[in-house]
């Protein structure tokens, strides 16, 4: 009767988790299994009556008690559990067991990936309450995790580490407060060693899907700039969103952008360079001539693109991502025979030979790309 008496107490609260975890252990204490309401609806009627029996048998006549309610007929709400929290129920969690016998190095050693993990994908995806991570939700994170391989040279182990971290996370919380949630994770981690080749879109499919009238609308204007700016360029989703409008040149022969170093670090210092403007991508940047403030610093353009390209059926296969606008125009490039030097240069890649003179001038390089432009 104690242990009633103090489960009661504990969820005389405002506090979602207490209320829940408390009414679990009420109902443990009535020899019940806990059940929400829409579980207690479906039981058998022999059973969904002992339920209602042991309320009443509970309950003065005439009154009301919220907190047998939500024991015996599971009258509460599951708390939402955001990212953020999560993590830290897991570190309770795992105090139990994982930290023990570890000292403080090893502790800081063992928490600092999860911690990682964790912040990769709020600054990604954002702090979302756990149960409403979807499968889109994680395919975004994915796309962000392989365009940031291949622009910083790192290992597929590095994307495969987060979400690993990740997953145990959350699933060790679901589990721990039996929320019965299923994270999808299936098909999302990188193998070891394994660097996705990426798929370009073919000339066909941008031509009369995404240049199709109306195709972008529903995409906010910095994003569908940034996006189209991408067709006849070829520059990384993040250099585009890390433009200034210094940086952009729409007056005189020959209009361009220069990607710089200005305020953030690039991939190499092959990656300074100067691309011309042409087809609508030229168009993109007449409406955005400041660039794309919205996305300046911020990973989530590539989110915000794959999302509304994925919901709008804009993505070739299920393989496509944003990222991909850059192998198309690689692939356009080889078919007009343009030399490797100028796309290695355009495309800011290294060259597997020496770099002598100055290279294709701005001039040549626009009327090179004026011919395959889209």
């Amino acid at each position: 009767m104690i242990e009633a008496w103090e489960a009661k107490l504990a969820g005389d609260t405002q506090d979602a988790e207490q209320m829940f975890e408390a009414a679990r252990e009420l109902a443990a204490k009535r020899g019940m299994r806990f059940l929400s309401y829409d579980k207690v609806a479906r039981l058998p009627v022999p059973e969904l009556m002992q339920r209602v029996d042991a309320y009443v048998e509970k309950v003065k006549p005439g009154k009301t008690d919220r907190i047998e309610a939500a024991a015996v007929l599971g009258m509460v709400e599951p708390p939402k559990i955001t990212v953020t929290r999560a993590l830290e129920l897991f570190w309770q969690i795992a105090e139990k067991d994982r930290m023990r016998g570890k000292d403080e190095g090893q502790i800081r050693r063992w928490k600092n990936p999860r911690k990682k993990a964790i912040a990769n994908f709020v600054k990604v995806i954002g702090d979302k309450p756990i149960e409403e991570i979807s499968s889109d939700d994680l395919l975004d994170w994915r796309a962000w995790w392989e365009e940031k391989i291949e622009l910083e040279d790192l290992t597929p182990n590095s994307a495969s580490k987060d979400f690993t971290h990740f997953s145990d996370t959350i699933k060790t919380v679901v589990k721990a407060k039996r929320l019965g949630l299923v994270i999808p994770m299936e098909g999302i981690p990188l193998k070891n060693g394994e660097k996705r080749t990426r798929p370009p879109f073919s000339d066909k499919w941008i031509r009369e899907k995404l240049l199709a009238p109306g195709a972008l609308d529903g995409l906010n204007l910095e994003a569908r700039c940034l996006l189209l700016g991408m067709v006849n360029t070829g520059y990384r989703p993040s250099e585009g969103a890390g433009l200034l409008p210094e940086h952009i040149r729409l007056d005189g022969d020959v209009p361009h952008i220069s990607i710089e170093p200005v305020g953030r670090a690039l991939k190499s210092q092959y990656s300074r360079r100067m691309i011309p403007l042409v087809g609508v991508s030229l168009e993109a940047f007449k409406a955005c001539p400041n660039g794309f403030p919205r996305y300046r610093g911020s990973p989530n353009v590539s989110a915000a693109a794959n999302k509304f390209m994925r919901e709008n059926g804009l993505l070739e296969t299920d393989q496509h991502t944003l990222y991909c606008l850059r192998h198309s125009f690689e692939d356009r490039m080889l078919s007009a025979e343009i030399d490797e030097r100028i796309r290695r240069d355009l495309f800011g890649h290294t060259l597997n030979r020496q770099r002598y003179g100055s290279g294709a001038s701005l001039e040549h390089a626009h009327r090179l790309l004026q011919a395959i432009a889209l």
